[in-house]
């Protein structure tokens, strides 16, 4: 008998990152759920016998519960899951509002937690392992003077410690967690900002695509031995002043 496809769900799935990894997985042969607040109406992607779509805000329980619920009776199991839904915007720390830390922590961690939960419940049932990989951000370790966004890393920091320490909870049950930290990624989060001075925030004068993230979410899904990993895609900013 024919050996099932593997499945990954994907959050942010509509644009930047989260599409790339999407199509990345479709390319390796993968059924994904993609989920983002608008990805019907985003025209990224369409329906097919191996892509499904689930609209809304993973802040919601149960828009988590139905992507969990979507993937099981579309695909039969979760094998892997990609926590890239994420909001970040930059502010002094004082001009930070109540509103601005309920929409970071809604998405960034609410999301986080009620998606997460709902998937490691479901490989727990499955008795086969599993993968989680979550979109941090280089900026956890590395804070630049330039760039305040010392609110939203409470939350990226968050999923950082998160990380290890569910990859320590679930080790004996082969589910594996593991993040990769971004630095700066030509998406459409940075559509406005200087080519310039976003070269000039890598040591390595550079600045990732989309495609450098996306190698690092499939190296770390499918590394049998990796867990409790996060991954540095940054140029090597998380390594020291240059």
């Amino acid at each position: 008998m024919a050996s099932r496809q593997k499945t990954v769900v994907v959050t942010g799935a509509s644009q930047g990152i989260g599409a790339g990894v999407v199509q990345s997985f479709l390319d390796r042969g993968y059924s994904v759920v993609a989920s983002s607040r608008n990805i019907r109406k985003s025209d990224s992607f369409m329906e097919s016998d191996h892509l499904t779509l689930v609209e809304g805000n993973i802040g919601e329980s149960a828009v988590a519960a139905k992507i969990v619920e979507t993937a099981v009776q579309k695909f039969g199991a979760i094998d892997a899951l990609v926590n890239n839904a994420g909001i970040f915007f930059t502010k002094p720390f004082t001009d930070y509002t109540a509103e601005d830390f309920k929409a970071l922590s809604s998405t960034n961690l609410e999301g986080f937690i009620y998606v997460t939960q709902g998937v490691v419940r479901q490989m727990l049932a499955q008795k086969s392992g599993g993968s989680v990989v979550t979109i941090t951000a280089s900026l956890v370790d590395n804070p630049i003077a330039g760039i305040a966004a010392s609110v939203p890393m409470i939350t990226k920091g968050g999923l950082d410690a998160v990380t290890r320490s569910l990859a320590m909870e679930y080790a004996k049950e082969k589910i594996r967690f593991n993040a990769v930290a971004p630095g700066v990624v030509d998406t459409p989060l940075h559509k406005d900002n200087p080519k310039d001075f976003l070269k000039t925030l890598s040591p390595m004068g550079t600045i990732s695509d989309v495609k450098d993230i996306v190698e690092g979410v499939v190296y770390l899904t499918e590394a049998r031995q990796v867990t409790g990993e996060v991954l540095h895609v940054d140029g090597g900013a998380h390594a020291g002043k240059w």
